[in-house]
């Protein structure tokens, strides 16, 4: 089926205008649903709990084929709150999600669409939930397919239309003290465990942590602390919760930290891998310090990173993404895919016997 090419400021203000705050993504995974199915495209609704659903759509080319090389467009359609709707501003199209990351949805499927009416049917569509806490959508989709040698996944977020050399990992700790609780009148017969907690995250500072030649060092963010009970009581319990952006293994961030275990108990919460990605020939890399869902997403192919927007103003009350970037987008997508799949550019190949 051959559609009218995307209007992709008109796709990105539809998307951007319905709340998928993460855990509420139905209503726009129906409403995305129902659009590419319209174009033609044969969709799977891919439940991921009792009200959420990844959106996978094929081309053409069963997801099983291993034969033929293969491209693969994948982002999240889950947006970090607070929910604002769109609107345009000369070249800037504003909205929750607008950057990330429903303007790169737009783009994406933009690219397929105009893929496809070049004849190519070997590309696919993953659009999932739950990217901003714990990619528990990503971890689904990846059940759906298996990868060949010559799979590629091209992965959405704002890299302001670079490749992406690599990205960071994640490591969350959660450091707990425990004290006895007393008057704080008579502190000598309680034991603090805010006093614990803060000699730990005090002695934190000085630990030596890994460093890549290609990442950096490792840095980190203690983003949640709590502790006691009332302002008159020695405290009992105390918690704290580290993020740490990992530059490599995150076995060797644990064995730094491992010395704070005399003060404070280390619970393990979360850990997202470092990745390293492939890159093309003529488009700018850069190193991104952020993560996505590829680790996730293994079984999709060789992944690539690559949007238009900033990061910098993804999660703020202004978020925005360029029209002029974001049709950009679409373009270097289509050449990231016909590079990928082995095709020459149809119109150098009609310069070419234009010449002759």
């Amino acid at each position: 089926m051959t559609s009218a090419p995307v209007d992709m400021v008109a796709l990105t203000r539809a998307l951007v205008d319905i709340d998928s705050t993460t855990g509420r993504e139905g209503a726009v995974g129906r409403w995305l649903a129902d659009y590419l199915r319209g174009r033609g495209w044969a969709v799977v609704e891919q439940r991921v709990d009792n009200t959420r659903f990844n959106v996978i759509a094929d081309g053409g080319t069963p997801t099983s084929a291993r034969e033929n090389a293969r491209v693969t467009f994948s982002t999240h359609i889950d947006c970090v709150p607070a929910f604002f709707p769109s609107r345009v501003d000369g070249d800037r199209l504003y909205g929750r999600g607008a950057c990330d990351a429903k303007g790169i949805l737009a783009a994406q499927v933009a690219a397929a669409e105009q893929l496809r009416r070049e004849g190519e049917s070997r590309v696919g569509l993953v659009f999932v939930v739950g990217e901003e806490r714990g990619s528990d959508g990503a971890k689904i989709a990846n059940e759906a397919t298996t990868s060949s040698a010559r799979h590629y996944l091209i992965n959405g977020e704002p890299t302001d239309n670079r490749l992406g050399l690599a990205t960071r990992g994640i490591l969350r700790l959660k450091f707990r003290a425990e004290g006895r609780a007393a008057h704080s009148s008579f502190p000598e017969l309680g034991e603090s465990a805010i006093d614990k907690l803060l000699d730990a995250l005090v002695d934190l500072r000085s630990i030596p942590l890994p460093e890549d030649a290609v990442l950096g060092r490792t840095h980190y963010t203690i983003g949640l602390i709590s502790g006691g009970v009332a302002p008159n009581v020695v405290s009992p319990a105390a918690e704290a919760e580290v993020m740490f952006r990992t530059v490599g293994d995150a076995a060797q961030v644990q064995r730094a930290v491992a010395r704070l275990a005399r003060t404070v108990a280390i619970e393990h919460v979360l850990e997202v891998p470092t990745v390293h990605l492939k890159t093309i020939a003529g488009f700018d890399a850069a190193v991104f310090p952020y993560t996505t869902d590829i680790p996730f997403l293994a079984r999709w192919g060789e992944p690539l990173l690559f949007g238009p927007g900033s990061i910098h103003v993804a999660h703020t009350a202004d978020e925005f993404v360029s029209i002029a970037e974001l049709t950009a987008a679409a373009g270097h997508y289509v050449t990231l895919a016909r590079t990928l799949l082995g095709r020459p550019d149809p119109r150098a190949a009609a310069e070419r016997d234009s010449d002759r």
